[in-house]
């Protein structure tokens, strides 16, 4: 699936997955900068809480961004996919200056919004410049490619990991989430295995990549990225593996960021950051 066309004289908006579990106090940099670009007091956030089976997910993020002085925040509730038909739903993401897609299961929001008439609306709201953040479920949903599910550990393996179709925003990354803290190296590894043109993107909690029009990538958060990139591999044993097996792939480049840190992948290049360069020669 190929991004929503951007116009002649546009650019698109940011693309922010975040890792999960994201600091959602007064305090917090990702929902602030979020909030930020959207236009301050005067964004217009529109949350889509169809990951969570929970009834008041969308009410808490309505308060959480309210506190942090959003003007308006409507709340799209989308449990089944007659729902994202719905005019109340289509008016909601039409005049949003911000989507933010809260966190729960994958699976929830690819067999919910997959090929419905809100994602669509949602993918050419974001080609038109409308910033797009997704958390936990979410930040996986967010780019073509989704990890539904997978097997945690360090080291890749056949069969370790499966991807479905996801929103298509972007199809040069695929995301994993909430990664340190659930050891899901290996499965993202896996995924980079499978298309070694895409670029991984494993996300601490409380960490964000912020993705910009032109596609490069700053991290925002209390934790670290890692990125995959598959573009200089050599060798995969991938495809004569046997399922639950390990896997060799070799010139994998791994990159670690933290805040401040940037990459770019058309140059497949990772910048640390001026914080890091300081840090180091302090």
């Amino acid at each position: 699936m190929s991004p929503s066309r951007v116009r002649p004289g546009h650019q698109r908006g940011f693309i922010i997955p975040v890792g999960g579990a994201e600091d959602k106090t007064a305090a917090s940099r990702i929902l602030k900068r979020f909030v930020s670009l959207c236009g301050g007091r005067h964004a217009a956030i529109c949350v889509v809480p169809t990951a969570s089976a929970l009834a008041d997910t969308g009410a808490r993020y309505e308060r959480v961004f309210h506190d942090l002085g959003v003007g308006r925040v409507t709340v799209a509730d989308i449990a089944t996919r007659a729902d994202a038909g719905a005019e109340r739903v289509l008016a909601a993401l039409e005049g949003a200056t911000g989507i933010f897609l809260t966190g729960g299961s994958q699976l929830r929001l690819s067999t919910i919004l997959g090929g419905t008439v809100a994602a669509q609306a949602i993918r050419r709201a974001n080609a038109a410049g409308v910033h797009v953040a997704g958390t936990s479920a979410g930040a996986g949903f967010v780019s073509d490619h989704m990890i539904a599910f997978g097997k945690e550990g360090g080291s890749p393996g056949h069969g370790m990991v499966t991807l479905a179709p996801g929103l298509g925003l972007t199809n040069r990354i695929v995301v994993d989430q909430h990664f340190r803290q659930r050891d899901r190296l290996g499965r993202l590894l896996t995924a980079i295995g499978y298309n070694p043109f895409l670029v991984g993107i494993g996300l601490d909690e409380d960490t964000a990549a912020f993705i910009g029009p032109d596609d490069v990538l700053e991290v925002v958060g209390s934790g670290a990225i890692t990125i995959v990139d598959g573009g200089s591999l050599e060798f995969s044993s991938m495809a004569s593996a046997h399922e639950g097996k390990p896997v060799c792939l070799t010139n994998i480049v791994v990159h670690v960021l933290i805040d401040g840190g940037s990459y770019d992948p058309h140059r497949r290049k990772a910048d640390p950051g001026a914080a890091a360069r300081r840090r180091e020669s302090a």
